[in-house]
């Protein structure tokens, strides 16, 4: 597990007299974990062995407080991080929680939060209960027919709808049967735990209401859950032993228990997913802490939790951080052109389109839901304005080392003028071979920045009244003369003037390249990540649709021809949702506000354009 490791379970959720609340050192535990996290839950009634299992996931023996009395021990939620046992780079986030159905709370209110947390949180739930499932057993499920009066998908949808589509978010489904003592036969014939739990889970023919209790339940759990496992336990161990379970060591339970619970664990490690958020994004350790905080925050304020405003809510978050983390990474890049002050262009737009890309691609890896550009927008102007910044430094770097470099190259001729010797007949010739000379030697001179003709032009310039006297005072020259010296001053001004417009032109041109360059990349990158996004899309929707021909094939086999009708008014409505969402009108209507967005941003290359004219106005 990264940057996090815990040696025991603590509380996630507290209860208190039926009010919960965040616990702020898990939440901030959770915080410190950036690795993506598959989270199970457990749930069921009170004292039926709940927190045995979880610490057989957490590879331990004891950890989550067993309890050997009929008072429940677990208050809210409990959590416990450990690394996964076969995803590298994962987190296992183990929850258990309060008993369900505990006396001494008188309150089935606040069971059904507890259980609807369970099923927001995880990606695998798993219900534990005792001795057979039977109708009393599914009768004590009753939570599940409670979700959709407790937990919405959309701000504004319709009961009806909601329903239908509780399939694609919810987790995978495992029912836990603890001190089973039945043989698995139905009607003489042998059959697995899941056949056995989907004998449990068969619809009854009729339109009482006795029919309808009894079916509700049952179509609650084959409608909302994507996948069902059932795995039946033996009592693990002797009547006289099973109140010290926690302290038994494993040759003194029973083989047959040890063998599923094996079973159990190995099920669980390979088969539950990561848990993702609608739309497909995984979850990491650190969003899962704001995702616990979103849910109980609503439900403590009386609001029913919603899927899509947690999504929006997160994705603010993350998004924001991602902005700020891609920035870094840009900012501290350029950080090692910036140490090799002053560059050419090339170096520096090199630079500036090699760290824009990983900061783009960093940006992309945590973002999610970014779909009007905003974050990507805000991350390419704070990195277009750190760049702009960099350029002007780089000028005045380029501009400090070119006048020092001049100041230093005419130290001699200074002296020489001082001395007057440039004041005799013949004077104004010397002057012109030693400043050309200090010219071309300080042109041969590497690594002066983008700035040496227009601070060389400006230098020179500052020293043609120098020039200009020196030319008149000159008694060797004629009037003729002094045209003609005239005429070169001025051809060799236009030629210093042609050098530096040109230079810049070099520069701006090379600029252009690599802004477009850059364009092009980002493109390339958004392109991808709309694609990586829609293919999570398409899974998640395939796992919905999988789940519902199963579903649908299974009533039409039972007879119950308008239940099959229904769910096949669901099929079409998701593989419609589904092509509309894989099409390439699609790409464009998620694309088109992307790049709309972000073409809006006044590029650096502009702004510099804008300071190359200030720099013409000297």
């Amino acid at each position: 597990m990264s940057n996090a490791r815990m040696s025991s379970p603590i509380c996630l959720v507290e209860n208190v007299n039926g009010s919960l609340h965040v616990c702020k050192d898990a939440i901030e535990l959770l915080s410190k974990i950036k690795e993506p996290v598959v989270v199970v839950s457990v749930v069921g009634l009170y004292r039926t062995g709940k927190s045995y299992l979880m610490n057989r996931l957490a590879g331990q023996q004891s950890g989550f407080a067993l309890g050997n009395t009929i008072e429940s021990k677990t208050k809210g939620i409990w959590m416990w991080c450990v690394p996964h046992p076969y995803k590298e780079g994962h987190t296992l986030v183990l929850l258990d929680t309060e008993g369900l159905g505990d006396v001494d709370k008188g309150d089935s209110k606040n069971d059904g939060w507890i259980f609807s947390l369970a099923v927001l949180l995880s990606s695998t739930l798993v219900y534990n209960s005792r001795g057979t499932i039977d109708n009393n057993a599914v009768e004590n499920l009753h939570y599940v027919s409670e979700l959709a009066e407790q937990i919405k998908i959309r701000s504004t949808a319709d009961e009806e709808e909601e329903d239908s589509q509780f399939v694609q978010f919810f987790p995978s489904f495992i029912w836990v049967v603890r001190d089973f003592t039945l043989k698995l036969e139905i009607d003489g014939r042998n059959v697995t735990p899941d056949e056995y739990l989907e004998f449990a889970l068969q619809l009854k023919k009729g339109v009482n209401k006795k029919t309808s209790d009894y079916n509700l339940p049952r179509q609650c759990i084959r409608n909302y859950f994507p996948s069902r496992n059932c795995f039946v336990f033996p009592s693990p161990a002797s009547p006289e032993n099973m109140s010290r379970l926690e302290s038994l060591q494993e040759r003194d339970l029973v083989a047959d228990f040890l063998q599923v619970t094996g079973r159990f664990c190995d099920h669980i490690f390979h088969r539950s997913a990561v848990k993702t958020l609608k739309g497909g994004h995984k979850v990491t350790g650190n969003l899962l802490g704001h995702l616990v905080k979103i849910y109980v925050d609503t439900i403590s304020s009386g609001k029913m939790p919603c899927l899509e405003n947690a999504v929006v809510t997160l994705a603010n978050l993350e998004n924001q951080a991602a902005v700020q983390e891609a920035l870094m990474v840009y900012q501290s890049g350029m950080e090692e052109v910036k140490n090799k002050f002053p560059v050419n262009v090339d170096d520096i737009a090199t630079g500036h389109q090699k760290f824009s890309r990983l900061a783009t691609s960093e940006f992309m890896k945590r973002s999610f839901k970014d779909e009007k550009g905003e974050y990507l927008k805000k991350l390419v102007e704070n990195i277009d304005v750190h760049y702009v910044g960099l350029l002007k430094e780089n000028e005045m770097a380029s501009e400090r080392k070119c006048q020092d470099l001049l100041k230093n190259l005419f130290s001699d001729m200074n002296k020489r003028l001082q001395n007057g010797e440039y004041s005799q007949s013949g004077g104004h010739e010397l002057y012109c071979r030693d400043r050309d000379a200090i010219v071309e030697k300080f042109r041969r001179e590497p690594n002066k920045g983008v700035s040496a003709e227009a601070v060389l032009n400006e230098f020179l310039n500052e020293r043609g009244a120098e020039a200009n006297s020196i030319l008149y005072t000159d008694t060797k020259l004629t009037e003729n003369d002094r045209k003609i010296q005239e005429e070169k001053e001025k051809n060799a001004l236009l030629e210093r003037k042609y050098k530096e417009e040109e230079e810049k032109r070099i520069q701006v041109e090379r600029m252009t390249q690599a802004e477009k360059e850059r364009q092009e990349d980002r493109m390339r990158q958004m392109e991808e990540k709309f694609y990586q996004e829609r293919d999570q899309l398409q899974k998640e929707m395939d796992r919905a649709i999988e789940s519902k021909l199963k579903e649908q094939a299974e009533m039409l086999n039972k007879g119950f021809r308008e239940k099959a009708d229904f769910l096949n008014e669901e099929i079409t409505n998701l593989k419609k949702e589904k092509e509309e969402k894989s099409s390439e009108g699609f790409v464009k209507e998620y694309l088109t506000p992307i790049v709309g967005a972000v073409s809006e941003i006044l590029p650096a290359l502009l702004q510099y354009k804008v300071m190359m004219k200030g720099l013409k106005s000297k």
